[in-house]
């Protein structure tokens, strides 16, 4: 049996003596496209740093394709969240994706014909070759995520992290967006943290709600007793919510404003 990519086995961990996960439990397998959901403070952030390595769990074991967190991280593709491009500097597209071929602690040593070669076809790979030359300033939002996920997957990674990747991102490139991740899912294992209830559903092909602590679910389909699991606050603050789950909208929360 094929051990999984990621194996996390009762982690805690806390900031300050605030603990911010606790008893986290979850497994990401080859094939799996899982949408991390929660409400902002919930601990999501915080548990793509811990499969990266650069945060240690107080409790319990996380396992990365059967090695340390940290020894896995060059195997994993990282789109974080907030990626800031000074619009500004000269750099362009293909630049940017080059950038995810730098190993760490490698000594430099002249490659760049090599290099060129892997970002292009990355770049090509999410149908953006032709954004090679130009300067990132230049892109819109969806063209630039496009760049960023060509970076992370141009090491060739088993699994791809994405932090909130649509923030910057209008509705209907939102869906595009997803429609790619679908299609790169045939390759890599994809856990995304997302907001974005509305299309998320429609692609995932399971949730993990965060918030504290976590909760898996092995179909996409999102719930009201999840998201009022999730989001807990007052009527106006956590509903109405509306989403799409397999292609149909409606709404999952009763509508307090009409009362």
């Amino acid at each position: 049996m094929t051990p999984p990519i990621v194996d996390i086995k009762d982690v805690t961990f806390a900031y300050n003596g605030q603990t911010v996960l606790r008893n986290i439990d979850l497994e990401i397998v080859e094939g799996d496209f899982i949408a991390m959901i929660g409400p902002n403070g919930g601990g999501k952030t915080t548990l793509l740093k811990l499969i990266l390595g650069l945060l240690k769990p107080d409790a319990g074991t996380i396992r990365v394709m059967g090695q340390p967190a940290i020894k896995a991280a060059p195997q994993i593709g990282y789109v974080p969240q907030d990626v800031h491009i000074n619009r500004s500097f000269p750099i362009t597209a293909i630049d940017v994706v080059k950038m995810g071929l730098l190993a760490p602690r490698r000594r430099w040593r002249p490659r760049a014909s090599q290099d060129r070669r892997k970002a292009m076809a990355a770049l090509d790979r999410l149908d953006a070759a032709p954004l090679a030359n130009s300067k990132m300033g230049t892109l819109s939002g969806g063209q630039r995520q496009r760049v960023f996920i060509a970076r992370a997957l141009s090491a060739g990674p088993r699994l791809m992290l994405l932090d909130e990747p649509t923030a910057s991102i209008d509705p209907q490139g939102r869906a595009d967006f997803y429609k790619l991740l679908e299609t790169l899912n045939q390759d890599v294992a994809i856990l995304v943290v997302s907001h974005d209830l509305l299309t998320i559903s429609r692609y995932a092909k399971s949730v993990a709600c965060v918030n504290r602590q976590l909760h898996y679910h092995h179909q996409a389909e999102i719930t009201g007793e999840m998201l009022e699991a999730m989001y807990p606050g007052t009527p106006q603050e956590s509903c109405p919510v509306e989403l799409v789950a397999h292609g149909l909208p409606h709404r999952v929360l009763k509508d307090h404003t009409r009362e």
